[in-house]
């Protein structure tokens, strides 16, 4: 279909990454913010010189305050036109700081959202068997963006306090020490009610985030399987659950809420008290010391108000510090969850021939033993069927040949090269693998046949063709809007069948070397069945097919035949080979050879009865 095998451009973009030393971005906070540090720095210079203006604006404002006190109406005057020029230019520079330093926070976003999506893509089962879906979206977004409020907001305002402290106190002292003393008579108080409100507001910002992370669990499993929900008539039983998380979530976030509401109120009293001691030994220096003037008291005022909104703001800066730390430690374990498939680290081959190979390949669901001392060969260009009970391993081990999950190393082998050893991508990229339970994304079926191209609106021929190779086409042609119509929410607009057959052809139009096809017929009818059949024997001469089945027509069509029990090779060679034998393969096929044959009586035995004239 295409000119060019898929391997191949990723074993142009391995090399580029090895040549490049390409590395991955960094995720730690610590990390993040080194890594856009010039803008953080930019963004902090501003800040400060924005509080070397308003310090200046404090010692111009004194000189005009002391002007006006003794009729000085010029110098009064001119203090005024360069406390404008002062504050406009200030005012710039605190808008040029939150420009920058929101910038950095907005990218480190971007960045740990893209890093978030490709350490999902790598992690396995065991990950996604242990944290529900909701919860992932949930920390994909709420605390994605309570991270992004800690590196944008948190930063600037904390980078602000610092400057806005030692510039008002730079003013202060220098008007007057004691005062400055008597102001800050308060601050030891606040230092120790913002430290027992941070170390609560943690806890319970943490407690409150894992409460979304689970109602958003329960919606989403809800709405997920709506079908079997409203088949069973539970929605009441679906509404209660819903109703025990929610309130779950209203209990924790009042419980933050009350946290949060008594913290402004507490930190507001003992700044108040604060400003109550100004005004009070202020006045008394006014009344008292001759050197102490009005323009003095007013300039300390001021720089006193930009010392007493940082210490009112550190409360919001807790909150929103403790909110991005729990939501970074919630992210945490998603970026250090450890990949259940790993790739290797050599180089990948230009090219695949398809020649696989097993040697002794076992696997195990926790003490449970699925597979055991699996062995074949299936030469390039051939093709070997796999049939087996349920329960036999034959779906594990279609996952373990598509490194979906984890191989021993020395266990498989692809043109004799060790997989384990290889680039990931391109394992995959070289093997395909159509599952029995297919899944399909919710947009148009002409993206999901093409879901493996670069491209799919410029290659409609291609999907065309591969949804006729899968005997989909005609049902696709019959949708209101052909293949552009939009499947829905895991294909819910296709029936079983149509959803396999569409994503057998996504695995066809890649064009694998090695294709692997779990159990393709499950799902469609005998005529389709035969059709299939058909486009599976021109995939064969093409590639190298491993065909999962339970039918003993497909897997007579195949070069080689494997049979599998409780996880064990118990036969294998050519169809006519296992029938001569007498196994296993020979009692399946005469169990489906009576199976056919009964059919075909109640078939002719109700035609008849049918066509009957009453």
């Amino acid at each position: 279909m295409r000119d060019r095998h898929p391997s191949d451009r990723l074993w142009w973009l391995t090399l580029v990454d090895r040549l490049a030393g390409r590395a991955e971005v960094p995720v730690g906070l610590g990390a993040q913010f080194r890594r856009h540090l010039r803008l953080y720095a930019i963004g902090s210079v501003m800040l400060g010189v924005q509080q070397l203006l308003m310090a200046k604006r404090d010692y111009l404002v004194k000189g005009a305050v002391d002007a006006i006190s003794v009729q000085q109406a010029e110098v009064a005057a001119r203090g005024a036109f360069l406390i404008l020029v002062v504050s406009v230019v200030a005012m710039v520079a605190r808008l040029g700081s939150r420009t920058t330093i929101f910038t950095a926070g907005r990218t480190v976003e971007y960045e740990l959202r893209k890093a978030l999506l490709h350490q999902l893509h790598r992690l396995g089962p065991s990950f996604f068997g242990t944290m529900p879906t909701g919860e992932i979206m949930s920390r994909a977004t709420n605390d994605l963006h309570q991270v992004r409020l800690l590196l944008g907001f948190g930063v600037l305002n904390v980078v602000a306090t610092v400057f806005s402290l030692g510039s008002a106190l730079y003013v202060m002292i220098d008007i007057s020490g004691r005062l400055t003393l008597a102001a800050l008579s308060t601050f030891p108080i606040l230092a120790l009610v913002t430290r027992s409100f941070s170390i609560a507001m943690f806890a319970r910002n943490r407690e409150n985030q894992e409460a979304i992370g689970a109602m958003s669990d329960r919606v989403l499993a809800s709405l997920a399987g709506i079908r079997v929900v409203r088949s069973f008539a539970m929605e009441d039983a679906e509404l209660r659950a819903f109703e025990g998380a929610n309130q779950s979530y209203l209990v924790k976030s009042l419980r933050l809420a009350k946290l949060r509401g008594a913290m402004w109120p507490v930190m507001g009293t003992v700044s108040a008290i604060g400003v109550l001691v100004v005004f009070w030994y202020g006045g008394s220096l006014l009344l008292h010391d001759p050197e102490f003037t009005t323009g003095d008291f007013v300039a300390f005022w001021l720089a006193l108000m930009r010392l007493t909104w940082p210490m009112l703001a550190v409360g919001f800066i807790v909150s929103i510090v403790q909110r991005g730390r729990a939501g970074y430690e919630r992210l945490k374990a998603i970026f250090d969850a450890v990949p259940d498939v790993a790739g290797g680290s050599r180089l990948a081959p230009k090219t695949v021939q398809g020649e696989l190979r097993v040697e002794g390949l076992g696997f195990a669901y926790g003490d449970r033993r699925v597979l055991d001392d699996v062995s074949f060969e299936v030469p390039a260009g051939t093709s070997l069927a796999i049939l087996g009970r349920t329960g036999s391993g034959k779906s594990t081990l279609a996952a373990l040949l598509s490194r979906l999950l984890p191989s021993d190393r020395g266990t498989v082998f692809l043109d004799g090269r060790d997989v384990s050893q290889l680039p990931l991508e391109w394992v995959r990229a070289a093997i395909g693998y159509a599952q029995q339970d297919a899944f399909l994304f919710s947009t148009t079926v002409a993206n999901n046949v093409g879901y493996a191209l670069d491209d799919p609106d410029a290659h409609r021929d291609l999907i065309e063709r591969a949804a006729q190779e899968a005997q989909v086409l005609d049902d696709v042609q019959a949708l209101p809007d052909g293949f552009d119509t939009v499947v829905g929410e895991r294909g819910v607009q296709l029936s079983g069948g149509q959803k396999q057959r569409v994503a057998l052809g996504r695995a066809l139009i890649r064009e694998p070397a090695v294709l692997v096809l779990d159990d393709p017929l499950s799902a469609v009818d005998a005529r389709t069945e035969a059709a299939i059949l058909e486009a599976i024997d021109r995939q064969a001469e093409l590639r190298t097919v491993l065909l999962i089945t339970h039918r003993i027509a497909a897997a007579r069509r195949c070069d080689q035949v494997m049979v599998l029990e409780r996880g064990r090779v118990i036969e294998q060679g050519s169809h006519d080979e296992l029938i001569e034998a007498g196994g296993v393969y020979a009692l399946f096929a005469e169990e489906q050879q009576m199976e056919e044959e009964l059919a075909a009586v109640s078939a002719r035995s109700i035609g008849p009865i049918e066509g009957r004239e009453p």
